[in-house]
């Protein structure tokens, strides 16, 4: 494929550095974006010590004037975007009767509006080229089952499982495809941390790594594959396809 120009949002760790790997090692050109500029640093010289191209633009996607601003320098730069993922999200697993409701505002600012923030506007810069691009939302497995104490987050991804639809929909005459992944556990430490247990209760006897999410965004962004789109992609072993009762 020619050399395109793809962002990730919240990509200084874990998922999102891995995909920003992923994109730079296949030959494209990385915005990586981050809140933190010392975490994307970090991905940057990830990026470069694989011989990837990426520069960094800090960013807190819950700011629309920071997302415009993001935007117009991808624009001065580039002239186009061919993909946005969203990733950036944050989480707070804190008791509904004790949850503040800034604690609520900040997940869902950050998560959904953050997403809706950076969608608006990637589509701005995608809707200028006859071959559109590819928007991909990053869900989660708990936007349809839930833990105690997981409201925002569980609220906030059930969110931009909607929003990915919604703007499926209304992207598709410019070409947009837009559509949603959401990972089960995807462990991001050092695997020598998980316990055998962690890994069977998996159909897949193991638990998930960044690199499986990362090869998903590939496949959803590569052009052969505009066919999909509007769709919610759950990546976790098999896990909310298990019966959980007791025996």
């Amino acid at each position: 494929m020619n050399k395109r120009v793809v962002l990730v949002t919240g990509a200084g760790n874990g998922i999102g550095a891995e995909v920003a790997l992923a994109f730079a090692e296949q030959g494209d050109q990385v915005i990586i974006s981050d809140v933190i500029a010392e975490d994307a640093n970090r991905t940057l010289k990830k990026i470069h010590e694989a011989r990837g191209e990426a520069i960094v633009i800090a960013c807190d996607v819950s700011n629309s004037d920071q997302v415009r601003a993001m935007m117009a320098e991808i624009n001065l730069t580039y002239g186009r975007l061919d993909v946005c993922i969203n990733n950036a999200g944050i989480s707070k697993w804190k008791s509904p009767l004790e949850l503040e409701e800034d604690e609520w505002d900040k997940v869902m600012n950050t998560n959904a509006k953050g997403t809706f923030l950076c969608s608006k506007e990637a589509a701005k810069l995608m809707g200028k080229a006859e071959s559109g691009g590819s928007i991909i939302n990053m869900a989660s497995t708990r936007a349809a089952m839930s833990e105690p104490h997981s409201e925002a987050y569980a609220a906030s991804k059930g969110a931009i499982v909607s929003l990915t639809h919604a703007l499926a929909a209304s992207l598709q005459d410019q070409r947009i495809q837009v559509n949603s992944i959401s990972p089960g556990w995807i462990h991001t430490g050092d695997t020598s941390e998980l316990r055998d247990v962690d890994h069977t209760q998996h159909f897949s006897k193991r638990v998930g790594e960044p690199s499986d999410v990362a090869r998903l965004c590939l496949f959803l962004s590569d052009p052969r594959n505009t066919f999909i789109t509007g769709e919610n992609i759950t990546i976790d072993g098999g896990m909310t396809k298990k019966m959980m009762y007791e025996h």
